[in-house]
């Protein structure tokens, strides 16, 4: 039986430096009643992502700021438990950018349904949704890596970075990762076939990153920015590109991110620098999908989710992803189906 009334999130200051509990407040309201054509989904799962943090801030952007005391928008899984449309009943699993909350109305126009019977249904949050897609076009389309080339990918461990190490591989390259722990460092070798991984953290991380790049550098995914990019950047070949995916670095600056000037190196081996998101790829994301789908299915693409358990803990589960405390896609489980069978 439905609850009667659900809890939302809402965002009630714009955070100065790292989120905390004081920026989100849990707003108690009744569970919405789904119009026509429309239907009532229970949320089984939240995605949580870096690219809210920028959110937070009142500043003009590819997407429109989060507004105060709202509610927050982000990735969700979700059950259909009531329906007013003939494209789903009870029991459908869907997926689709909704408020966080425990029960969402929606247009069946705005949401995707997911086949359990593919992959797990969480997998739609992760390799096969967002980040999986924004791993294969920021470094299919960007990056273009060739057989024998040096892919560098910073937040390799992270649910994008990840991604886009084992992509590299499938495409022939080799694939250097650098992530933030001796732990995640032989996660990525071992676990994902990475050829080399460095700590960032380790004061040696300079030396080592030279060391595991004997050939230099041919494309650089970049998740983090700062003093890690600018690193990498150092070691750019003639011909180098870098897809600009992410900066967490300075996510949580409360300044402007200031740092050496590069453009010269750009000049001095003739590469390209090019930002993107996924948006830029709506047209295509059928095709990325197929791909990745594929390659999961293949046993090419392994993933790692890093799930937190219940809907009031989800601001903690957002400070985790700047505090490295994920490996892979960063969720929360919300609740568990009532009629679906998975």
């Amino acid at each position: 039986m439905t609850a009667q009334t659900h809890k939302e999130i809402h965002l009630v200051n714009r955070p100065e430096g790292m989120p905390t509990n004081d920026d989100f407040k849990f707003v108690e309201k009744n569970v919405p009643a789904p119009g026509e054509n429309e239907v009532l989904l229970k949320t089984l799962y939240l995605s949580v992502d870096p690219y809210m943090r920028g959110r937070m801030r009142d500043v003009k952007s590819y997407i429109a700021p989060f507004e105060l005391n709202k509610v927050l928008v982000g990735g969700v899984l979700a059950e259909v438990v009531e329906s007013n449309s003939d494209l789903f009943k009870k029991g459908d699993i869907v997926n689709s950018n909704l408020s966080w909350a425990e029960y969402n109305v929606a247009a069946p126009e705005k949401l995707q349904k997911v086949d359990p019977s593919q992959a797990p249904i969480t997998a739609r949050l992760s390799v096969l949704g967002l980040t999986g897609l924004t791993a294969y076009f920021g470094l299919l389309d960007i990056g273009k890596p060739q057989a024998g080339e040096t892919v560098v990918v910073s937040g390799a461990a992270g649910a994008v970075g990840s991604i886009v190490g084992q992509i590299a591989k499938i495409k022939g390259a080799r694939a250097v990762g650098i992530a933030g722990s001796d732990d995640k460092v032989d996660y990525l070798v071992n676990e994902l076939g990475f050829d080399a991984a460095v700590n960032y953290k380790k004061d040696s991380f300079e030396e080592d990153l030279i060391n595991a790049l004997p050939d230099g550098v041919d494309v650089y995914f970049d998740n983090v920015g700062g003093d890690v990019s600018d690193a990498v950047i150092n070691q750019l070949n003639r011909n180098a590109r870098v897809s600009l995916c992410g900066s967490i670095s300075s996510y949580n600056s409360p300044g402007e991110d200031v740092g050496p000037r590069m453009q010269w190196k750009f000049i001095k081996t003739s590469s390209m620098m090019k930002g993107f998101t996924l948006g830029d790829y709506a047209k295509e994301l059928p095709t990325g999908a197929a791909a990745l789908a594929e390659w999961l299915q293949e046993g090419k693409l392994k993933y790692d989710e890093t799930i937190v358990e219940g809907f009031e803990n989800t601001p903690e589960a957002f400070f985790g992803l700047f505090k490295g405390t994920n490996l892979g896609k960063q969720l929360v489980k919300v609740a568990d189906p009532e009629f679906a069978k998975l």
